[in-house]
């Protein structure tokens, strides 16, 4: 096996254009697992840690460009009041070593259906930043998973950044797992609501063959809010409980080793009423959650 070391990202993107056989190496915490479990043997590695290109990000015009090389620490700890969502997903992943060495680009690259950065990028309408030594391109989340650990990256590309939303509304994460620490997600949900434009964003991770959009529960909120946004009135139970119904609905499970089928639909609904009722409750207290 050989292993890279580009210094820079033109070396990087080079390396990558002459070995497309190359498995990325950022944070290591899924890819070591794999090579540890003999369960992936690749004939080359490209170590990414050195690249500073990768590993800081920059606000403009309300919007982060979040460098795909931040590690989830950073996210949580530099992060938390600007992009409070993805601030509480970072929090779930792992253990706290996990945390300072795992990033959101190679949470993208895995692209497991569980991955828990994921359900957040899709209801903040993120969007993917790729590159390559034949130029740059974006691709919208919603375009960038392909399959069970497929996405849309082509053999010579590598992910550059991800571009996203400061938030202007409150956002929350949940997930359920087998145990409250250290584990991978039986399902979970995301949420982001903007009052400024009425935007409503939402998510499932872990409960299909990739993370999806519950579009079906947005459209459906969009419409119920539309006069509450302004009342700050407290949401009716059966406005909470058909966007659960509808959250669920964008789910297709499997039965595996951490849940039934049956079971993730009926946590999905359960997180999405939660996820629903918090983040109504800090936009009616004028706030949003600090993750800080």
């Amino acid at each position: 096996m050989d292993f890279l070391t580009p210094a820079t990202w033109a070396e990087a993107l080079a390396a990558k254009s002459d070995r497309p056989d190359a498995v990325p190496l950022a944070g290591g915490t899924d890819v070591l697992v794999e090579l540890n479990f003999d369960h992936r043997r690749p004939t080359a590695l490209l170590d990414l840690t050195r690249i500073e290109d990768l590993a800081g990000w920059t606000e403009k015009d309300g919007r982060i460009r979040l460098g795909a090389g931040v590690s989830y620490t950073r996210i949580i700890t530099e992060l938390g009041t600007r992009l409070p969502g993805l601030a509480m997903a970072s929090r779930t992943v792992g253990s706290p070593q996990i945390r300072n060495r795992g990033t959101v680009g190679g949470n993208l690259g895995a692209a497991s259906p569980a991955g828990d950065t994921h359900p957040m990028l899709l209801a903040c309408d993120a969007t993917i930043e790729i590159a390559s030594v034949r130029g740059t391109r974006l691709i919208p989340a919603t375009e960038f998973y392909q399959g069970v650990k497929r996405n849309a990256l082509a053999p010579d590309e590598l992910i550059a950044a991800v571009h996203l939303p400061v938030a202007t509304g409150p956002q929350q994460f949940a997930k359920v797992g087998t145990r409250n620490a250290m584990v991978i997600a039986v399902c979970s949900f995301a949420l982001d609501l903007a009052p400024e434009t009425g935007w409503i964003g939402a998510a499932v991770g872990s409960a299909a063959p990739t993370p999806r959009r519950a579009t079906a529960a947005e459209d459906f909120l969009r419409d119920a809010l539309s006069d509450a946004w302004t009342s700050h009135t407290p949401l009716p139970d059966t406005v909470v409980r058909r966007f659960g119904e509808l959250a669920a609905s964008a789910a297709s499970p499997i039965d595996d080793v951490r849940g039934s089928a049956d079971y993730r639909i009926h946590a999905i609904a359960v997180l999405a009423r939660r996820t629903l009722s918090w983040a109504w409750e800090d936009y009616r207290k004028g706030g949003q959650p600090k993750c800080a």
